[in-house]
């Protein structure tokens, strides 16, 4: 490895945003990649350098930012007690001050500021409300990427579930018709991370980086599935009778809401869209590829 490679610092290197920018960093063979994690004994192996960061301990950040080029930054709004903003501050701080020269910043739409206030989604909107402060820090360089609907909800945090008939699918209130939804497999986040990196003329001056494989309506993602020999339903169901459904469903009512009003990303993306794919230096997998490769049915209980 040679001396003169820059130090990235990547926050969040077992998460799955962060384990995606490590590998696609480690990938490109341009950078000395530092992981930085809560428990760094555990991953011994990670990265070039493994170090302690700790969001909620502040005082490990100086440490985990020292000598770094650039970091990569990402805050979990599903961890328990988590303020993604006053972690984000005190990240941005610390990195200013080690001398961080490019932060790039995993953020999401405003969506306080697209709906007019009609629609509260509060972890897309917490995390646009982090930019300003990354912008007044002053850094050499800024980026901001948009991580978009997992390809990997569908395996996971939205997978289909067994309905009455006995069929698996969903049951949600969105319309199923409306192609509103910006989807993405979040792996290959690393690489469009890497590109901005490592060109930061193309995308070091405050660019939003959308990730984007497909866009498609929730009809379109069945019948990519159905074709390829899977039996899955849909059934639109009223949001306040979804809301009431599991703890936490009325957010993910909030946001299916916002996507029909607004789609994911909340207006005309193309030439955002375009400019990451050009920093990413080739097109994300759409859903068909991905899903016929990595898509399967939970197994019934």
């Amino acid at each position: 490895m040679s001396n003169t490679q820059k130090l990235i610092a990547v926050v969040g290197a077992t998460g799955q945003q962060g384990g995606a920018v490590l590998r696609a960093l480690q990938a490109s063979g341009q950078f000395k990649v530092r992981a930085l994690t809560r428990d760094p004994a555990k991953h011994p192996k990670l990265g070039d350098e493994v170090v302690l960061a700790d969001f909620n301990r502040p005082e490990t950040l100086k440490a985990a930012f020292a000598g770094a080029h650039g970091v990569f930054l990402v805050t979990n709004a599903w961890e328990a007690g988590a303020d993604e903003r006053k972690q984000a501050i005190a990240a941005v701080n610390a990195a200013k001050a080690a001398g961080v020269q490019h932060l790039i910043w995993s953020t999401l739409p405003n969506v306080e500021t697209i709906s007019g206030g009609a629609i509260d989604v509060p972890h897309f909107t917490h995390k646009a409300n982090v930019e300003r402060i990354v912008k007044e820090a002053g850094f050499t360089y800024h980026t901001f990427v948009i991580a978009p609907f997992y390809y990997q909800n569908l395996l996971g945090a939205m997978a289909p579930q067994q309905q009455p008939d006995g069929v698996a699918g969903w049951a949600l209130p969105l319309d199923p018709e409306r192609r509103v939804i910006h989807m993405g497999d979040i792996t290959e986040l690393g690489r469009l991370v890497t590109g901005a990196f490592a060109q930061p003329e193309l995308a070091g001056h405050g660019e939003h980086l959308p990730l984007v494989g497909d866009f498609l309506s929730f009809n379109e993602v069945l019948a990519t599935l159905n074709r390829q020999g899977h039996k899955v339903s849909f059934k639109q169901v009223p949001r306040d009778v979804f809301a009431s459904w599991f703890p936490g469903a009325d957010d993910v009512a909030a946001m299916l809401a916002y996507f029909e009003a607004h789609t994911y990303l909340g207006s005309d993306s193309r030439s955002a869209i375009a400019l990451a794919n050009k920093v990413a230096g080739q097109q994300p997998t759409n859903f068909a590829a991905w899903s016929k490769a990595n898509f399967a049915l939970p197994t019934p209980a």
